[in-house]
C-alpha cells in the first residue's frame, strides 16, 4: 500500500508541475495557484484513472518527440550516411535503396550478419550497401579497420573486407597483414599507407556520425527511417528495405 501512494504521490506532484508550467498558469496569484492546486487533487482523489490516462497521454507525446527527434536526426544526416566518398559502396552503387552497415571485424554477430546481408543483396539486386568502418572491440579492430580503408588505394577493398570477416583469430597486425598477402595486396604499401593520418580521420567520422545515431553497438543497420541494432533475419531485412521503398519520411 505504502509503495502504490508513493508512486500515486510522485505521478501526482509530476502532473501538478507540468500544468504550472504552462504559461498561463504561470500568471496566476499564489491564491489562485493553491485553489487550483485543491481542486486538482480534489477531482483526481475522486477519480484516480484520470491520473492514468493523463499519464499515458502524456507518455505517448514523449514517444512521439522521440521519434521525430530521431527522424530529423537521420535526415540531418542522410548525406554522411550515404554518400560519404569514404565509405565503400557494395551491392548495386545505381540501386534506388541504400542500406548502411556499422561493423567491427572482430564482432563475432557482425560475421553471423554477413550471409544474411549477401543474400539480401544478391536476390534483391538494386540496393547500395554503404559499409561504415566501426571498430570498437580495441585496438587489433581498429587496426583491421584501418587496413581495411588502406585497401581501398589498391581497389581490393571488398575481396579483402571478405576474407577479414571470414577469418578466425584474434586479429593481430601480423595476421591481418598475412590476409592482405594472400588477397593480393602489396603488403608493404598497406602497412605504410595504414599509418596515414587520413585514415583515422575516417574512422573518427564514422565514430562520431554512430554517436549521434545513437548506435553504440555491431552490427548496426541503417535503411530508411529505421535504425536495426544486431542480427536481424532475411526476412526483417527485406520488410524493412520494402518499408523503406514505400514510405521513408526522413529520406
Amino acid at each position: 500500500m505504502y509503495k502504490r501512494d508513493k508512486i500515486f504521490a510522485t505521478l501526482l506532484a509530476t502532473i501538478i508541475c507540468l500544468l504550472f508550467s504552462f504559461p498561463a498558469q504561470a500568471e496566476m496569484t499564489a491564491q489562485e495557484k493553491t485553489a487550483l492546486k485543491a481542486k486538482i487533487l480534489e477531482v483526481l482523489n475522486e477519480n484516480p484513472e484520470l491520473l492514468i490516462t493523463a499519464l499515458h497521454g502524456l507518455q505517448q507525446r514523449v514517444e512521439q518527440e522521440q521519434e521525430q527527434a530521431k527522424l530529423t536526426t537521420l535526415q540531418n544526416q542522410r548525406k554522411a550516411l550515404e554518400q560519404d566518398p569514404d565509405s565503400f559502396v557494395a551491392g548495386n552503387p545505381a540501386g534506388d535503396i541504400t542500406l548502411v552497415e556499422f561493423f567491427d571485424y572482430r564482432c563475432g554477430y557482425c560475421k553471423k550478419a554477413r550471409p544474411v546481408v549477401k543474400r539480401l543483396i544478391a536476390e534483391d539486386g538494386n540496393i547500395r550497401l554503404v559499409m561504415k568502418e566501426f571498430p570498437i572491440l580495441g585496438p587489433n579492430s581498429e587496426t583491421a579497420s584501418k587496413a581495411a580503408i588502406a585497401a581501398m588505394a589498391q581497389g581490393k577493398y571488398q575481396q579483402f573486407h571478405d576474407a577479414l570477416m571470414a577469418a578466425k583469430g584474434g586479429l593481430g597486425r601480423a595476421q591481418i597483414l598475412q590476409i592482405a598477402a594472400d588477397t593480393g595486396l602489396d603488403r608493404d604499401k598497406l602497412a605504410e599507407d595504414m599509418q596515414k593520418a587520413y585514415i583515422a580521420d575516417i574512422i573518427r567520422k564514422n565514430r562520431q556520425l554512430a554517436a549521434r545515431l545513437e548506435i553504440s553497438g555491431t552490427p548496426a543497420f541503417v535503411i530508411g527511417d529505421a535504425i536495426v541494432p544486431g542480427v536481424a533475419s532475411l526476412e526483417q531485412m527485406q520488410q524493412l528495405v520494402a518499408q523503406a521503398r514505400a514510405d521513408c519520411q526522413s529520406c
